[in-house]
């Protein structure tokens, strides 16, 4: 049943695009902020979106697969555009959101000891700018075109 599993190039085509976008991302945020963060590796949010990437590479699989004319590629392509909408759409207005909530927060324990502060801050890394969305969902189609093409 593994091997079965793991033969699947649709699943394996979604786990690499997944995959390569954290790696990515992770290494951009190293670059970027000079220190090396592995939480990034699983993290959300970030250049490129691993959500974006990891949606594409399964509807080009698919559209390899099972043709441009499958259903289940009209399935899947709707799934990615629905998807990648979100991630730059609600979640990134979470994220600004979380981060407002954050900044309120210690303003007001910085101002007085009565404020009750949160155990844990809320996460902000959660959505994605159009160009991380773009980035990814390129990320997608270029590792998983170029996954089919050469094997």
């Amino acid at each position: 049943m593994l091997t079965e599993l793991l033969s699947n190039r649709i699943i394996l085509s979604g786990l690499i695009g997944w995959a390569s976008a954290q790696i990515l991302k992770t290494i951009i945020y190293a670059l970027v902020n000079r220190k090396l963060d592995l939480t990034r590796l699983v993290g959300d949010g970030g250049m490129p979106s691993a959500h974006s990437s990891t949606v594409v590479s399964v509807a080009v699989a698919i559209a390899f697969e099972c043709g441009l004319a499958s259903p289940l590629f009209a399935l899947s392509a709707f799934f990615a555009f629905i998807t990648m909408h979100d991630a730059s759409g609600v979640r990134l207005e979470t994220g600004k959101q979380a981060k407002a909530i954050n900044d309120i927060f210690i303003l007001l324990s910085d101002l007085t000891e009565d404020v009750k502060t949160p155990e844990q801050k809320l996460k902000e890394f959660v959505g994605h700018t159009k160009l991380q969305v773009i980035a990814g969902g390129l990320l997608g189609l270029v590792v998983t075109g170029a996954s089919y093409v050469l094997f």
